[in-house]
């Protein structure tokens, strides 16, 4: 946009200048499926020691979920579930979490936040810690759910000869899931952004 807000001081901010803004900002929230899709390519060649590196990992999590039958929201919680490894080395589950939460279920969102420590089943014990550390969620709704996201899923996303879809076929449903926010405290001023 070529217009600027004048305040220096948000205090001193103008209707006209939060106009201005809440222009730049809807421009800019449409583009977010390219920013994450951009992101997502940061994980192709990383490794990490692992089999495949972490985007193959990611679409071969989407690509077993897709196959499964799973809905759209499901699969791009699949695809996004680590896309926190580049920035958050000990809490990557975290940041897939709140790029989905505005625009997911409670169900699915909480799937997400809590996978690592499901995912944890299969490997915690060989590095000194707990394997059943999931165990203090057992009386959540969403316990098995997860479960059986990490066991169907990203536990066996590790393959280098399974055949997964590329990150292009991903793309229609990463735009739909993120085309409109179901929940947001910038709920008022999305709702009149779309009347404009």
């Amino acid at each position: 946009m070529s217009e600027h807000a004048r305040f220096t001081h948000m205090k001193d901010g103008t209707e006209q200048d939060w106009a201005i803004i809440a222009a730049d900002f809807a421009l800019y929230a449409r583009q977010l499926p390219g920013r994450i899709l951009t992101h997502l390519q940061l994980l192709g060649g990383d490794f990490g020691g692992f089999p495949v590196d972490r985007l193959t990992h990611s679409l071969q999590t989407a690509t077993r979920a897709y196959r499964d039958g799973r809905d759209e929201e499901y699969v791009v919680c699949a695809l996004l579930h680590d896309i926190g490894d580049t920035l958050a080395s000990y809490n990557h589950p975290d940041i897939a979490a709140a790029i989905l939460k505005p625009f997911v279920s409670p169900e699915n969102h909480w799937m997400v936040e809590k996978h690592g420590i499901f995912q944890g089943y299969y490997f915690f014990h060989h590095l000194g810690m707990d394997r059943h550390l999931r165990e203090q969620f057992q009386d959540h709704p969403q316990y098995r759910q997860t479960i059986e996201f990490c066991a169907k899923y990203d536990a066996s996303a590790f393959d280098p000869a399974y055949e997964h879809l590329p990150l292009e076929f991903f793309e229609p449903m990463l735009k739909r899931v993120f085309a409109e926010p179901r929940q947001t405290i910038y709920r008022p001023a999305t709702d009149a952004l779309q009347t404009v």
